[in-house]
């Protein structure tokens, strides 16, 4: 009898509408990629080779005629730092502490080779044996890249160069050998330890620095210290022999709170804020909800 009545239970239950939902197949999910931006395919044929070129474009950029700087990324795959980067280009629309840009992340493959100048000494020689290929890597983004972006993007007058570690030794040797290139530099953490910094011992004889004004220099270090830290002061130095106008520096040192690998991203920000600041947001002065014990305004 008990077994009987347990059967007449369990069918009135799997006949109820609350059983039937439990056995319903779960609701649709519509599901839709995530876009941040537009991957090219671009070979090169200064460098016999094919690499990713990657565009991040501001937000209302097809709704307007504006003309936007651009940055441009070293290290700037989609496997490398594109994303992150972009990300800070997307935080400007939404802070409004600082202006939007365009960011072209150019993908490097063997950072070695592409980003640094041939040693001289014998041992960076013997470390490094693939270096050397930095002035056709700049030639890469000179002759090719860059004239790919500016036919066909609304690009403004000003052009930025971002990197870390050997690619801010890049950033670097680019301002000091071929300075019209860009308008605004960004380095942190630069590997000026190359070459155990011998490019920077000849800096007075070989800068070419001489007709250049209006350039602006990021630079940001964490606790690396030793040659590192040694090649830092020394570009530093030679920078405050410059006449004014020539190089604006900004020096940021994160030796207290960031290591080589968690500089980046908030000296990036903190680059960005500095290049490109956004208007004084005007909200009539300070909301009454900030002030102890004010009221909120008469309802009209």
């Amino acid at each position: 009898m008990k077994i009987a009545q347990t059967l007449l239970a369990l069918g009135l239950f799997l006949a109820s509408p609350a059983a039937m939902a439990l056995q319903a197949s779960p609701p649709e999910v519509e599901g839709a990629r995530i876009e941040i931006g537009t991957s090219y395919r671009f070979h090169s044929f200064v460098l016999d080779d094919t690499r990713e070129v990657n565009v991040w474009l501001p937000v209302g950029y097809d709704k307007s005629q504006d003309r936007y700087p651009v940055l441009y990324l070293l290290d700037g795959g989609l496997d490398q730092d594109f994303i992150h980067i972009a990300g800070l280009g997307h935080l400007a629309s939404l802070s409004w502490t600082y202006g939007p840009m365009i960011v072209v992340g150019v993908q490097t493959n063997d950072r070695r080779a592409e980003l640094t100048s041939r040693p001289t000494d014998s041992r960076y020689l013997s470390a490094f044996p693939e270096s050397g290929g930095a002035d056709k890597f700049r030639q890469f983004l000179r002759e090719e890249v860059i004239p790919f972006v500016e036919k066909r993007l609304r690009t403004g007058k000003r052009r930025a160069i971002m990197g870390e570690s050997l690619a801010g030794l890049f950033v670097v040797d680019t301002l000091l050998s071929e300075p019209g290139l860009f308008d605004d530099y960004v380095a942190i953490s630069p590997s000026l330890w190359w070459d155990d910094r011998r490019p920077l011992a000849a800096l007075d004889r070989t800068a070419r620095l001489k007709d250049v004004k209006d350039k602006r220099l990021y630079l940001a270090v964490g606790d690396e210290g030793g040659t590192m830290q040694d090649g830092i002061d020394r570009l530093r130095a030679f920078m405050a022999r410059q006449p004014a106008g020539r190089v604006t520096l900004r020096y940021d040192d994160f030796s207290k709170s960031a290591s080589h690998a968690t500089i980046y991203h908030h000296a990036a920000e903190d680059a960005l804020r500095w290049l490109y600041p956004a208007p004084p947001y005007e909200g009539g002065g300070t909301p009454w909800f900030m002030i102890e014990g004010a009221l909120p305004p008469p309802a009209n």
